[in-house]
């Protein structure tokens, strides 16, 4: 089992990653979409629906593209954002907050969304970085078939690697269609993740951050 105590950072990033083969990257995007074009298509044929309706006949194909270029571009690390830092010239060393961070994603269990907000923090070592990474930072682990705790510990330590610093925390807050449209189909609930590190695991900061975004 692994905890804490017994995994380094880096095992602990392997651990985390979204689940891929180990040719995942062989084929490029135009193999790949013509992949599940066909796939796709066949499973529509399954269902009985009718691939020579004009509403229907280019399905396979817009599918295709959104999953590879929208909604699962987060499986190419070639689109992982890479955030520039900048000097902190008034020595803000108090916390910042970005919250209400939208975020859709997927669940990799039915293939349907998750949405939701995801709310960040961090405290500088120095540097500072443009507000809008924090956005594509979240953006861009949200766009693979995921599960909400794997995606929050994602999000942390990526924010980790951008900013130098283990001084930071993620709480995302989000709907699960698959709870929703299927099985026991509860429209309301929601779920809540939390990762915190460094001196966001002291009971004062991490009071403080929850009081900035209401939790």
């Amino acid at each position: 089992m692994l905890t804490e105590d017994t995994i380094t950072e880096n095992e602990r990033s392997i651990a985390f990653d979204t689940p891929l083969r180990t040719d995942a990257f062989e084929l490029d995007d135009d193999a790949k979409m013509k992949l599940i074009e066909h796939h796709f298509a066949g499973i529509m044929q399954a269902l009985g629906l009718d691939l020579a309706d004009d509403s229907l006949r280019d399905t396979p194909r817009r599918v295709a593209k959104m999953y590879v270029k929208e909604i699962f571009s987060g499986l190419d690390p070639a689109n992982k954002p890479v955030p520039a830092l900048f000097k902190n010239p008034f020595q803000y060393g108090q916390m910042l907050v970005e919250r209400n961070i939208a975020v859709f994603s997927n669940c990799e269990h039915h293939f349907v969304p998750i949405t939701g907000k995801a709310h960040v923090a961090y405290i500088s070592n120095g540097q500072v970085i443009g507000l809008s990474k924090l956005n594509r930072i979240v953006q861009y682990c949200s766009q693979s078939p995921q599960l909400q705790e794997r995606l929050t510990i994602q999000i942390a330590m990526m924010l980790k690697e951008a900013l130098e610093t283990d001084d930071v925390a993620v709480i995302i807050d989000a709907h699960h269609h698959c709870v929703s449209s299927r099985g026991v189909k509860d429209t309301d609930s929601m779920t809540l993740t939390a990762e915190y590190s460094g001196k966001f695991l002291e009971p004062e900061t991490k009071k403080e951050f929850l009081s900035y975004i209401n939790l």
